[in-house]
């Protein structure tokens, strides 16, 4: 079992804070492992068994506690009265009218509350008016490049594992199949329940064949700055004709279940954030190889995609920058300040190098700025610019 080390610190450091700790995050990248390895780390700190409450919402043995009057009568029976309780709700919007449970459990003294789910939902609308102030998000990504790593402790072919790393796919038990058809028939399993039960049966979407073309459009042009007209007129030219508030729709139901990520745009010179256009990520990679092949693959937008997850995994608001020459591939803020990068497969070639480092070169600040490619090169430094290979840069 991979420590997922980084999920495990945040809320080991939210730990007995006065707040709801939200995981969120896709089906089956983690969560449900994150929360028994807390549990185990709760009871290696001196913490009882029976201080420990977990209910899975997707186990068929709570199928009884699907309303929030069930849920909270279910946990409150099992409360130690003098004692912290440590409740765990696993897929918590499986009941209905989950927020008032949560909201009732929270209130108590002695329950530190801890949640999960696989839908933007969750955190929208009535549970973040209810709750607002109240809870951390822990945001959840299938596993990273170093993680992937980490399982194949002994193997030194870093690009070897890289190219495992994409077909194989970023979700954790696909680690346990051994099998390219396993591994097919797994993943068809996420995207499936993703489809009919996260976007279909609750958005009442009557055309789910519509659905999954849009899903296949957009893992074909990961990278690509796209808008909801272009997307419509592209489909429709192509014999899928579907408008453009359908489109909109789609595209946020696929980011509210996390299966595509959104990346604005930003202009670094004016300083402002652009309403208009946008570029999509995959949330894994070999899900977008189970639906569209390994054919024809565009390696530089796949690695941008990883890049763009990392970056993301690492705490970063990642956007598009709008240069005054050119774009730059993701202009990253943090607490700490603010970055540039440019992502390309190789550089080998004089004028590809020249190509992707000319955005870069025309800022004006001094914030720090990577250039990240498959190429294995010394480090190096054009005016500042660091020229990285991009695996030792995942394994950082």
């Amino acid at each position: 079992m991979i420590k997922r080390k980084e999920y495990l610190t945040d809320l080991i450091h939210f730990k007995d804070k006065d707040l709801i700790k939200v995981v969120t995050g896709i089906r089956r990248c983690g969560k449900s492992t994150l929360f028994e390895l807390f549990q185990a780390y709760l009871k290696e700190e001196g913490i009882e068994e029976e201080q420990i409450i977990a209910v899975n919402l997707e186990d068929g043995n709570f199928r009884e506690v699907r309303t929030a009057e069930r849920l909270y009568e279910y946990v409150e029976a099992r409360l130690l009265k003098n004692r912290q309780n440590y409740v765990f709700l696993d897929e918590v919007q499986q009941v209905v009218h989950f927020q008032e449970a949560v909201d009732w459990l929270y209130v108590k003294k002695n329950v530190d509350l801890y949640i999960t789910g696989s839908n933007a939902f969750l955190l929208s609308g009535e549970l973040a008016t209810l709750l607002s102030g109240r809870y951390v998000e822990i945001k959840m990504l299938p596993l990273s490049f170093k993680e992937y790593v980490s399982a194949h402790p002994g193997d030194t072919n870093v690009a070897a594992l890289y190219r495992n790393y994409l077909q194989n796919s970023s979700f954790p038990g696909t680690l346990e199949l051994q099998r390219k058809q396993d591994i097919r028939v797994y993943l068809e399993g996420i995207f499936n329940t993703i489809l009919i039960k996260d976007i279909v049966t609750r958005k009442k979407i009557s055309d789910p064949a519509m659905l999954e073309s849009v899903v296949e459009f957009m893992f074909d042009n990961i990278g690509n700055l796209c808008s909801s007209t272009k997307i419509a007129n592209t489909m429709t030219s192509k014999g899928r004709k579907i408008s453009v508030p359908t489109v909109e729709s789609y595209l946020t139901a696929l980011t509210d279940s996390f299966i595509l990520y959104k990346a604005g745009r930003y202009d670094i010179k004016g300083k402002q954030y652009l309403a208009t256009g946008a570029k999509y990520y995959a949330a894994d990679i070999g899900l977008r190889y189970f639906i569209l092949g390994t054919k024809q693959t565009d390696m530089g937008h796949i690695l941008e995609n990883i890049v763009y997850l990392e970056l993301l995994r690492r705490g970063y608001e990642v956007y598009v920058g709008k240069a005054e020459v050119g774009q730059v591939d993701f202009f990253a803020v943090n607490s700490q300040g603010e970055e540039y990068y440019q992502v390309a497969y190789t550089v080998m070639e004089e004028e590809t190098l020249k190509r992707e480092l000319s955005p870069l070169d025309a800022i004006r600040d001094h914030n720090p700025k990577y250039l990240l490619t498959m190429d294995y090169v010394p480090l190096t430094s054009y005016n500042g610019i660091k020229h990285m290979n991009v695996l030792e840069w995942l394994l950082m």
